[in-house]
Order: structure tokens, then C-alpha cells, then sequence
């Protein structure tokens, strides 16, 4: 009787379900811990799918000579898609290129042993990054008061903005002044966990409205 499976599936399934692990734990634990971003989590959940299993159909039964083949394929498939939505912030641009390289790796691969290695270096490279360079939110404030811009009263502005927008104030950067109006135009640096990309503009794109 015919196997249902070949004994390469199989093992290819196996290096699947590593693949979903690993990918998940990225996703969960490192990338939506800050961003608490769910259409990115759909999204890398399930490019983590289509392009595993479309790596390993195009390399074929003779999967050491389809490498330059599958390279430009993927190269084709990723040059007509494109997604007509807003740019993509350059973090999660990051996590789709990592979420995208390690499926290719999973599919690819034919030792365990290297996936273990690529793995473990991979997430430790991105753990160390996370608390290394922590990414603060920041914000565009219209403010009135700009007798408060001089370098001597700072700590009078900073204790101001805080007692209004209940923030945790790290840095402020002056940008234009109206004398005209009394207003003045300020970056505001603070201490938050959650980034939005609707953080530094005045004005909402209709798209975004769904995020808020």
C-alpha cells in the first residue's frame, strides 16, 4: 500500500511546525509585546505559511540544484506584490524581512543541527537589539505657552506637559514658532511601550481610523 506521505514531507512537516514555533515566539513575545499591532500579527503568521510552503514546491524533489531558481522566483513574486496600503513602519518592516528569511532557511534546510543554530543566533540578535536600543514614542504638540522654550526654564516646560498629557516626559525638541499666534511647535520624547503611527501627525488618515 501507498504511503500517504513521502519520507521527505514528513520531515518537511517537521521542520514546519519549527518553523510556526519559532516564528510565533518572534511574533508574540518580542515583536507584539511593544507594538500590540493585530494586523501585523495576522500577517506575519501567515507569510510565515505561504512562503514556506512556496519555497519548498518551487525547489521541487531536486532541491540542490533549484536554489538559484526559487532565489529568482521569489524575486519575481515579491517585485509584482505590492500591498496598496500606508507605508510600512521600519520596524515591522524589519520583523517581515526576518519573519520572510527564516521561513526561506526552514524550507531550505536539510541538517537540523544548522536550523538550531540560525534559530538560536536569530533570536538572541533580536532580543539583544529590543533592550539595547529601546524605540520611544514620541509626539507633535502645538503649545501655547512660549515664554517656556528658553533653555533656562526647560524643567518648567517639561513639568507643564506632563501635568497635561499625563506623559512621562525623557526630551523635547523645539521646531517652529509663531509669535504671531503665541504657539510654538514641540517634539515630544516620553516614556511609553506602545508606539503608534499615528504618533506624530495632526491630522488621521481615513485608513488609520480602524487602529484607534
Amino acid at each position: 500500500m501507498e504511503a500517504l506521505f513521502s519520507t521527505e514531507f514528513s520531515a518537511t512537516l517537521l521542520r514546519f511546525i519549527t518553523c510556526i514555533v519559532i516564528n510565533w515566539g518572534i511574533i508574540h513575545f518580542l515583536y507584539y509585546r511593544k507594538s500590540h499591532r493585530n494586523d501585523f500579527y495576522f500577517t506575519f503568521m501567515l507569510m510565515t505559511v505561504a512562503i514556506f510552503f512556496l519555497v519548498y514546491f518551487m525547489m521541487g524533489m531536486d532541491r540542490g540544484k533549484a536554489t538559484m531558481g526559487v532565489g529568482l522566483g521569489l524575486f519575481g513574486i515579491f517585485s509584482i506584490m505590492r500591498y496598496r496600503t500606508d507605508a510600512m513602519p521600519v520596524r515591522e518592516m524589519t520583523y517581515l524581512f526576518l519573519i520572510v528569511c527564516l521561513s526561506v532557511v526552514h524550507a531550505m534546510a536539510e541538517s537540523y543541527g544548522e536550523l538550531i543554530v540560525v534559530d538560536v543566533l536569530t533570536v538572541s540578535a533580536i532580543i539583544v537589539c529590543e533592550l539595547r536600543f529601546k524605540v520611544h514614542a514620541t509626539k507633535l504638540i502645538q503649545y501655547d505657552r512660549v515664554e517656556l522654550i528658553k533653555p533656562e526654564k526647560r524643567e518648567e516646560l517639561i513639568a507643564d506637559l506632563e501635568s497635561r498629557t499625563g506623559l512621562k516626559i525623557l526630551k523635547i525638541d523645539v521646531g517652529g514658532i509663531d509669535f504671531l499666534k503665541d504657539s510654538v511647535v514641540l517634539r515630544v520624547t516620553y516614556d511609553n511601550d506602545q508606539t503608534s503611527e499615528v504618533d506624530n501627525q495632526f491630522k488621521v488618515r481615513k485608513s488609520q481610523w480602524r487602529e484607534i
